[in-house]
């Protein structure tokens, strides 16, 4: 994909910024994704696994994220699906943590003394 086509993708949602984030790391189930975007944020995003699932697959219809090679059992006996970001997703992420630093880089610019 070329970097026109990438930069129409952005800006990001702040979610879809967090779950790249996460996910560009390595494979995490939904409720880890959960648990570590909530961390991550310091609690300022916190998703409903629901909500969570819808944003993924978009991200999966997107080509942004993937499942992963693997699931965990868990107690109950049900599976966990793993998700990754794609290449893409983590182009597409980097692409967007420059977009936001020349944003704050021009605000810190225009502030000068006063931050």
């Amino acid at each position: 994909m070329t970097d026109s086509a990438i930069e129409q993708l952005l800006p990001l949602k702040a979610v879809d910024f967090h779950i790249l984030w996460v996910l560009s790391e390595g494979d995490l189930h939904g409720y880890g994704l959960v648990k570590e975007i909530e961390a991550r944020s310091d609690g300022h995003v916190m998703l409903e696994p629901g909500n969570l699932y819808r944003y993924v697959r978009r991200l999966v219809d997107e080509g942004l994220v993937e499942p992963g090679d693997r699931e965990a059992a868990r107690t109950t006996g049900r599976r966990r699906r793993y998700y990754r970001a794609t290449a893409l997703g983590r182009k597409v992420l980097a692409a967007e943590t420059a977009r936001m630093r020349s944003v704050v880089d021009a605000v810190d610019m225009s502030l000068g003394s006063e931050v």
